[in-house]
């Protein structure tokens, strides 16, 4: 990895846009040097910031939470308890999504068995979502 990188090199090095990076360093995430002229550069950590907040949320982290496991990261005294308890809670909130969306699967299965699609214009799924039970 080259010493610095102008903004281009490093959103092709993480796989993020160009203005997803000026996002990130507006709300505070990275903090690339910048030259007299304006021209962003980004130093080896930088780039590790970028790619560990896009990694955190392509893993569904939220950006606050990204940006929390980033001050994790950059914390030399930071516990690898913390940081997987902080990751379980997260993976508890996926297992719940999960579960939720296998309910709303197996309903819409089974709504959409029960349908005749006779071309008659009695409805087995529109009795089922007005259905009150």
């Amino acid at each position: 990895m080259n010493a610095v990188m102008k903004i281009g090199e490093a959103a092709a090095s993480v796989g993020l846009p160009q203005k997803t990076i000026r996002y990130y360093e507006d709300i505070g995430l990275v903090a690339p040097l910048r030259s007299d002229n304006g021209f962003r550069y980004f130093r080896p950590s930088d780039v590790q910031a970028l790619a560990l907040v896009k990694n955190a949320r392509d893993l569904g982290f939220s950006l606050a939470e990204s940006k929390t496991l980033l001050e994790l990261y950059q914390n030399p005294n930071r516990s690898n308890a913390a940081v997987k308890e902080f990751t379980t809670e997260h993976l508890k909130r996926i297992e719940e999504k999960i579960e939720h969306l296998t309910n709303l699967h197996d309903q819409l299965s089974d709504m959409t068995k029960r349908c005749n699609a006779d071309g008659k214009s009695e409805c087995a799924i529109l009795d089922s979502l007005v259905d009150l039970h």
